[in-house]
């Protein structure tokens, strides 16, 4: 086991975040969940990430309260989508121990952790337990603690709003990293960011499409920066939007777009098509005369007459339309045909197998690798996984609407919007069953009812 740099700088902080408190320490893990590239600990081939290292620090500063307790406790009732995530990783974990060993041999795997056999030149080998069987429950643990803990703060006031500004704190420091990528590569001080890419991950720090440098940002590389960005965007779009801190959601938001166009991942390209489409909708119907539904009439209005003049722009310039269309077609359109889609296609035909050769019961949690996260999690979790899952996210786009352009309602509505960004990202180049601390932050609070708690001394007003 070797105690990392990071990670004493994750401890440090986090030990200053208990002395600050509880709301101080949501922040300080929010923001955390950047560092995906980054490993606090390492143990053996398993990686502890820094988020990871400081939600003991959250759950500290939270459950220690008898009403955060309660109100954590009241997330796992089986009216609540906590149960059903609750179910989700009971079951992940069993699958993980039993199915390799009951279907062993069975089938073969594109192995997402280390395996005895020896993989032949396509990369597969024989069913039978991987060292991800053990780190991915972990990951899977701290998703339904992070969740059922957001949930827990996010019910009172001021948890609630720690939390809306913790997630804009993301978006923000997320764009950061991203520029210092740009800079590090440019002056060549890339070393600069060792300290936060020392995870036993392939790191893709220095591709390129065309002329263009791929933009990781604190992450592994450009699919996984393209698709945490585009989520930040969806949610801090949809606060614009809504009107909600309308200064710093909109200079977030429009940077962020800019920084997945321009990641060179087809994953972040394809995605923020969808999101744009999503996000016009919520515009028709929140557009209006009033002051707060300004933001949304603008776009409604003039996004048609900008595409238009741009669009037009484009094609009456035909270098400017070639090399925009060379870009599409290399990241999208040309993007099966390339070694790297290749092979995620290769992926996703052997988990198909794998969820047909076990009778739908998969292969176990953190067996095999996917590029789809339908297919990670039919042949991880089988058919009983997938009935948990799709329970726990159709209570989370359901649950707790209140009244409408309330701030609750808004940033709950910003949430889901965020959640069904991740969503659509997953769909497209999701490895695996586990979508992220980030994930789980941002549905624990579209679950979150701060109404239910009259204000308190010292609690902020929900604006």
């Amino acid at each position: 086991m070797s105690f990392e740099p990071i990670g004493a700088i994750t401890v440090g902080l986090g030990l200053l975040c208990l002395l600050l408190g509880r709301h101080a320490t949501v922040l300080g893990f929010v923001v955390f969940c950047t560092l995906g590239s980054a490993a606090a600990i390492l143990i053996g081939g398993a990686n502890v990430p820094p988020a990871h290292l400081f939600l003991v620090f959250l759950l500290v500063a939270t459950l220690c309260w008898r009403k955060l307790l309660v109100n954590a406790v009241t997330s796992l009732k089986t009216s609540e989508p906590g149960f059903w995530l609750l179910c989700l990783v009971t079951y992940g974990i069993l699958s993980s121990y039993i199915l390799p060993r009951l279907f062993a041999g069975s089938t073969f795997i594109v192995p997402l952790g280390s395996s005895d056999h020896l993989a032949t030149l396509d990369g597969i080998v024989p069913l039978g337990p991987v060292s991800s069987n053990l780190t991915q429950p972990i990951y899977l643990l701290g998703d339904l603690a992070c969740f059922v803990t957001i949930m827990a703060v996010g019910s009172t006031q001021r948890g609630f709003a720690t939390i809306t500004t913790a997630l804009i704190a993301y978006a923000f420091v997320n764009l950061c990293f991203g520029a210092l990528d740009l800079l590090t590569s440019a002056t060549g001080t890339q070393d600069a960011l060792q300290i936060i890419r020392n995870a036993q991950y392939t790191f893709h720090d220095e591709e390129s499409v065309g002329d263009m440098r791929r933009i990781i940002g604190s992450w592994p590389e450009a699919s996984a920066f393209a698709s945490m960005t585009l989520t930040a965007f969806a949610f801090t779009a949809t606060m614009w939007l809504y009107g909600r801190r309308s200064l710093t959601t909109g200079a977030i938001a429009l940077m962020s777009l800019l920084f997945v166009v321009l990641s060179t991942s087809s994953t972040g390209l394809a995605g923020a098509a969808v999101m744009l489409v999503v996000l016009y909708a919520i515009a028709l119907t929140r557009c209006g005369t009033q002051r707060e539904y300004w933001n949304a009439s603008a776009i409604v209005v003039f996004a048609p007459l900008l595409v238009a003049v741009i669009g037009l722009y484009v094609i009456s310039e035909a270098h400017i339309f070639a090399r925009i269309y060379d870009y599409v077609d290399t990241l999208i359109l040309s993007k099966s045909t390339t070694s790297s889609g290749l092979q995620r296609s290769y992926w996703n035909e052997v988990a198909l197998g794998n969820f047909l050769d076990t009778f739908g019961l998969g292969v176990g949690l953190g067996t095999n690798r996917t590029s789809s996260f339908p297919l990670a999690l039919l042949s991880n979790i089988g058919v009983p996984g997938l009935l948990f899952y799709l329970v726990f996210i159709a209570m989370v786009f359901g649950s707790r609407r209140g009244m409408p352009r309330t701030f609750a309602a808004d940033v709950r509505g910003a949430a889901r919007v965020a959640c069904f960004s991740a969503l659509t990202a997953g769909i497209l180049a999701g490895p695996t069953v586990d979508q992220g601390l980030l994930f789980y932050v941002f549905a624990g609070l579209a679950c979150a009812a701060p109404e239910r708690e009259r204000a308190t001394d010292g609690a902020p007003a929900l604006r």
